[in-house]
């Protein structure tokens, strides 16, 4: 009598399973997009030192002396980059900026007395009311952009309860600030404020990311007076992980480890081949970008509150 083999019975995959098969892999694209990323920036500074020392023309033996001096400098960055940081780490100066997540707090860098700001940002708040996705979006523009047109991030970390971000201090303050005690500005200095405004709107398109948020309390001004954009908690991208519904999706209940659930949900690096699905916002983002600059340049012209509310 023929047997006949039973077939095996799929069962389907659970909610944690596939949560945690989305993150292995993200996770394992990610690390190795690092690599490369890394890679290639240590050969484009490597190209760099060679054509400087070429320009300057000099002999061989300098050349291999500033070689040496350029991997050692390589091997401290690298080093760098894996220590390992904390709250300890920094005393806690004054509290220069309050948000709806957080705060801002000057701070000094204990070893070597650096200073910087420090941005403080309320898990708990952040999940509750689904900021995730646009805090993995801030916190990837801030590492991504080469800090001409955008405020540098220098370090994060988190604990149980707050991620940090830790951020170079502007001296100049914000454009909000400036019109409070100038009250308006000249046409030519606005179209200064205004040109660079949209040099930096478009570096961060070219990076693949949206502000929208330009208001002239997020446009901060170096110590030589150059606009940077700062404050992208509105900022969405085109990866996955700068969607909330990336995150809402994943799950609706968090485990009772509620620390290393927020280490789930922010610490997931997103490569950059995951985009998503051309042609988002389009012409859309365009009008309301031309909407939010034209607001910015009454208000410098003007300091009229009125007149903004105008234009929607």
């Amino acid at each position: 009598m023929a047997m006949t083999a039973a077939t095996p019975t799929s069962s389907p995959m659970s909610n944690h399973t596939r949560e945690r098969v989305t993150v292995a892999k993200l996770t394992l694209e990610n690390f190795y997009s690092n690599l490369i990323l890394q890679h290639e920036e240590r050969e484009t500074r490597q190209k760099k030192l060679e054509v400087a020392m070429e320009k300057e023309g000099l002999a061989d033996e300098e050349k291999k002396l500033r070689r040496s001096q350029h991997a050692r400098k390589e091997t401290e960055f690298l080093r760098l980059k894996r220590t390992r940081l904390g709250l300890d780490d920094f005393e806690s100066l004054k509290v220069i900026g309050r948000g709806a997540f957080g705060e801002v707090r000057l701070v000094q860098k204990k070893d070597t007395g650096h200073i910087y700001a420090m941005k403080i940002l309320r898990k708990a708040d952040m999940l509750e009311k689904e900021q995730v996705a646009h805090i993995r979006a801030e916190r990837d523009i801030l590492v991504e952009a080469d800090g001409a047109w955008v405020v540098k991030m220098f370090y994060s970390f988190q604990d149980k309860r707050n991620l940090y971000l830790i951020m170079e201090f502007l001296p100049g303050g914000d454009m909000m600030t400036l019109l409070m005690k100038k009250d308006t500005l000249s046409e030519e200095e606005t179209q200064f404020y205004i040109s660079e405004t949209v040099l930096a709107i478009d570096a961060i398109h070219q990076l693949g990311f949206i502000h929208r948020d330009i208001k002239p309390d997020n446009l901060l001004l170096d110590a030589k007076g150059h606009v940077k954009l700062s404050d992208f908690g509105l900022c969405t991208g085109l990866k996955k992980a700068h969607r909330t519904e990336f995150y809402r999706n994943l799950t609706h209940n968090p485990p009772s480890d509620f620390c290393e659930y927020c280490k789930f949900r922010l610490t997931i690096n997103i490569p950059h081949t995951v985009l998503m699905e051309e042609g988002i916002y389009g012409s859309r983002l365009n009008w309301f970008l031309y909407c939010s600059l034209a607001k910015v340049i009454l208000f410098l012209l003007c300091n009229h509150l009125y007149q903004l509310s105008q234009i929607s």
